[in-house]
């Protein structure tokens, strides 16, 4: 189904990706964060259909979540994955999708070592500098807290 797309997102030089496969890409990305602990809560589903709600200004957005979920399943590794992102995607969409992903993570609570694994990594793979997660994360928290 997403054949088209991972393969055009794994091509050796990527082209911009129109609106709809970009937020497919971006919104597997947030799947694949919240499947990192191998606990799928719904929490995190929730808050992921919040996240795409809210960005892409959508009313529902569980026909998209479930796009993702399939994407994300199919997509390949996530090195491979956030690299095509990074080539793909422009910066200020990336740094979003950063302040969205803590939002996931931080969701339910708990920051599993997975998660955290993944923080460290995936933003500097898709070429956010770590000073911007770091901020992003403060933000969600502070949010969080008020």
């Amino acid at each position: 189904m997403f054949a088209d797309l991972i393969r055009r997102l794994t091509a050796p030089a990527p082209e911009q990706m129109p609106d709809d496969d970009a937020r497919l890409a971006l919104g597997a990305l947030l799947v694949r964060i919240a499947r990192a602990d191998g606990d799928y809560a719904n929490v995190e589903k929730d808050t992921i259909q919040h996240v795409l709600s809210k960005r892409y200004g959508l009313d529902d957005a569980s026909a998209l979540l479930a796009e993702c979920e399939a994407l994300e399943a199919e997509a390949p590794d996530t090195v491979r994955f956030t690299r095509a992102i990074k080539d793909a995607v422009a910066y200020e969409d990336r740094l979003g999708v950063v302040a969205s992903m803590w939002e996931v993570v931080l969701a339910d609570g708990v920051r599993e070592e997975h998660e955290n694994q993944l923080m460290r990594l995936v933003p500097p793979m898709i070429g956010v500098e770590d000073q911007d997660s770091h901020a992003a994360r403060r933000r969600i928290e502070d949010q969080r807290k008020g």
